[in-house]
């Protein structure tokens, strides 16, 4: 029979009747519960609880908190180690210093230890960062390269030292302290009015004035 010619084969796959009974020819129940649940695996359209609505997570009832413990506070800081987590730390920073300080000897034969840090080498190396970004390490001859917000930094770092160490420093270490800060204090000022000075020179006369010595033209 040509392909034109075929009847039309019309198949009612309703489940159910006009009248709300399931139809006989339905299909059978094994045969629905293989076929994939779209409504199990459709998302949840539930948004998360930190996009709910305010009128949403007001209505959320809340947690109660342990007796006796404190809100967390916004910035909140963890909570410190313990002492022998603190001990632990050190002896290992210890152990791992000394291998690499073998492994640097034994590279350079005849090196020295290197020092022992003291409060002393700490104010030193802020000082000398603050003189440098201050042009004072330039050589004869070139031009200086002046870092004033870096050296205004190493200043304020001074000045926390400063602050911080207050009544617990010896007589040597405070007067180490004042004198540093007061140098860079006075560099920093020193450069700051050089260059204010020489941006004023370079400056253009302002717009009318006649050049010395030469009548000045009014219109």
């Amino acid at each position: 029979m040509p392909e034109q010619n075929k009847p039309f084969v019309v198949t009612d796959r309703r489940k159910f009747t006009l009248d709300g009974t399931p139809r006989p020819d339905a299909d059978p129940p094994a045969e629905r519960e293989a076929r994939p649940d779209q409504s199990a695996a459709a998302p949840s359209p539930e948004p998360p609880l930190e996009f709910r609505s305010t009128q949403t997570a007001q209505a959320t009832p809340e947690q109660p908190a342990p007796a006796g413990a404190e809100p967390p506070s916004e910035g909140e800081l963890p909570p410190p180690p313990t002492s022998a987590e603190m001990e632990q730390a050190n002896a290992a920073y210890q152990q791992t210093s000394e291998r690499l300080d073998d492994a640097v000897r034994a590279a350079n034969p005849g090196m020295d230890h290197p020092p022992v840090m003291t409060f002393e080498q700490i104010l030193t190396s802020i000082y000398m960062t603050t003189i440098h970004q201050l042009g004072g390490t330039t050589q004869e001859g070139q031009q200086p390269k002046v870092d004033l917000m870096g050296a205004r930094q190493s200043i304020d770092m001074l000045g926390v030292l400063a602050e911080k160490t207050k009544g617990n420093l010896n007589p040597a270490e405070a007067q180490l302290l004042d004198n540093a800060l007061f140098e860079v204090r006075m560099g920093f000022l020193e450069v700051t009015q050089a260059l204010a000075r020489s941006a004023a020179n370079r400056q253009p006369p302002p717009s009318g004035a006649g050049q010395p010595g030469r009548p000045s033209i009014v219109r």
